[in-house]
C-alpha cells in the first residue's frame, strides 16, 4: 500500500514522527511524508493560491527523508496528488495532532482537512488526534509532548493500515480517530458529539491611535455530554472511531423548499396602491 502521511502541527511534530515510524514498521507499506514546515493548526481547508510555495526534502535522521512546505495541510496533499512525490497516494494519514479533534472540533481542524481532501480526491484517508497527558478534552492542548503520548495512537492506526482490507470504510468516507490520554479501554464508533465553545472577547492592548487588540479565544471550551458520541468515548477512556464524509447536503431542507415556489421571487414585488 502506498501512504501519504501529512499533519498540521508541523514536519518536525512530535505526533508526525511517532506516526511515521510506526508506519515504516508495516509490511509491503510504500509511505511518503509532506507536511507544513511549521504549525499550521486550525487552519482547516485552507489553501494557497495567490503565491508560490516552498518545498524543501528534509532527513528524519533514520535514512528516511520527506518534504516541508510552507503551505497548508490541504496543499500537502494536492502536492502528493499532483506529482512532487514518485507515486499516487491510495491512502492518506494525517496526524497524529497534539490535540483532540471532536465534535464541531472538525470544521476548524487541519489534521481532518487534509484528510477530507484525500476523500475529495477519492483516496481513503485517516485524521488521528491525540488528547493531551492531563485529560482536556480540547485540540488547545499546549506544546509539551513526549514519545509516549503517541505510541497507542501510532499502534492502532498502524495496525488499522495493516488490516484496512477487512475495515468496512464506504467510498468517499474518512475515519476520524481520537485517542485517550491513558491507557485505551477499547474502541468504540460514534458519532460526532457537539462542542461548547466558552470564548468570550478581551481587550488586550490599545495603541493610542485608535487601534485595539483583542483575544478571543483561550478558554478550555466544553462539550455536550451525551451518549454514543466521540467526546464520551474518549471521556470513558476508549479510543474514539468516527466515519465523516464530505456530503454536507440537507436532503430533507431540499424536499421543504421544493414545496414552495421560489420562481415567484424573481417576479417584481406587488405593490400596494
Amino acid at each position: 500500500m502506498k501512504v501519504l502521511l501529512t499533519n498540521d502541527d508541523g514536519i518536525t511534530a512530535t505526533g508526525l514522527n511517532v506516526m511515521r515510524q510506526a508506519l515504516l514498521e508495516v509490511p509491503g507499506l510504500e509511505l511518503a511524508v509532506i507536511a507544513p514546515d511549521s504549525n499550521r493548526s486550525a487552519t482547516a481547508r485552507g489553501i494557497t493560491i495567490r503565491k508560490p510555495l516552498w518545498v524543501e526534502e528534509v532527513e528524519f535522521g533514520d535514512g528516511t527523508t520527506g518534504f516541508a512546505t510552507d503551505g497548508t495541510p490541504v496543499d500537502c496533499v494536492r502536492f502528493a496528488a499532483l506529482g512532487l512525490i514518485e507515486f499516487v497516494p491510495e491512502l492518506i494519514v494525517s496526524g497524529i495532532n497534539h490535540g483532540n479533534n471532536l465534535g464541531d472540533d472538525i470544521t476548524y481542524s487541519g489534521t481532518v482537512a487534509a484528510a477530507l481532501e484525500g476523500i475529495m480526491l477519492g483516496i481513503p484517508a485517516i485524521a488521528v488526534s491525540q488528547q493531551a497527558d492531563h485529560g482536556e478534552m480540547d485540540f488547545r492542548a499546549g506544546n509539551s509532548w513526549s514519545r509516549a503520548h503517541f505510541e497507542q495512537a501510532a499502534g492502532f492506526i498502524a495496525r488499522l493500515v495493516e488490516g484496512l482490507e477487512d475495515v468496512p470504510i464506504p467510498a468517499g468516507t474518512l475515519l476520524n480517530v481520537n485517542s485517550p490520554a491513558a491507557e485505551a479501554r477499547g474502541v468504540k464508533v460514534g458519532r460526532l458529539g457537539k462542542r461548547v465553545y466558552n470564548d468570550r472577547m478581551e481587550l488586550a492592548e490599545e495603541d493610542g491611535e485608535g487601534r485595539r487588540r483583542y483575544t478571543m479565544y483561550g478558554v478550555e471550551p466544553g462539550y455536550q455530554h451525551e451518549d454514543g458520541t466521540d467526546f464520551a468515548a474518549i471521556a470513558a477512556g476508549y479510543i474514539a472511531v468516527t466515519p465523516l464524509h464530505f456530503d454536507l447536503t440537507d436532503q430533507a431542507g431540499i424536499d421543504r423548499l421544493s414545496g414552495f415556489e421560489l420562481d415567484r421571487l424573481l417576479r417584481p414585488a406587488a405593490r400596494e396602491v
